[in-house]
């Protein structure tokens, strides 16, 4: 496992060109389907923060918080796997990229169902096929299926899915980009 230093410094490193892609035109879509107040879980170093400032960001890795923190962002530290918020605090959480990093999501899951209110919207991106074996950290691939399936368990119904950067599925092969997003909405509060 690389550590928390490590994978600062690796999300530090992405490219121009993949900067550019997340300010322009990633980060506007995921904006779209967001609503009220804003979570970004697993903010790494800021780019959905620095994009959308009123939103609120959390990590686990403290290198990462500290880069946000220092770029004037708000972003707060997990500990103990608890979100640092009350019971009801958000309108929308946002899991880009972050739950193939989770062995076992059902802790973060119902801390998401905590702080989330009713009918709030959970937004979540998995990799492709080429992304998740292009990360060492990488531990989970969902299918499609398990993703709602795993969802739906906690009062999470599915209402939206769309790829990106290109609404074709075969690009999962070939593009190490390519993300499948689900929309859910929160149906039952715990």
């Amino acid at each position: 496992m690389i550590s928390y230093e490590d994978y600062a410094k690796y999300l530090s490193k992405k490219s121009f060109k993949g900067r550019l892609y997340k300010k322009f035109w990633l980060h506007k879509i995921l904006s779209r389907n967001l609503k009220g107040k804003i979570l970004d879980i697993g903010c790494g170093i800021g780019n959905f923060l620095e994009d959308n400032i009123e939103a609120i960001g959390v990590d686990i890795n403290p290198y990462t918080v500290e880069i946000c923190l220092k770029k004037n962002l708000n972003a707060k530290l997990i500990k103990q796997d608890k979100l640092p918020f009350e019971e009801n605090s958000f309108d929308s959480c946002l899991l880009d990229n972050v739950m193939e990093h989770i062995e076992n999501p059902d802790k973060l899951i119902l801390e998401i169902k905590r702080i989330l209110k009713k009918n709030g919207i959970l937004l979540i991106g998995v990799p492709g096929i080429k992304g998740f074996l292009g990360d060492n950290d990488h531990k989970v691939n969902y299918s499609d299926n398990e993703l709602i399936n795993k969802l739906a368990k906690f009062g999470f119904n599915l209402s939206k899915r769309f790829y990106a950067p290109l609404p074709i599925s075969k690009l999962t092969f070939i593009l190490k980009q390519h993300c499948r997003y689900f929309i859910f909405k929160n149906e039952s509060h715990i």
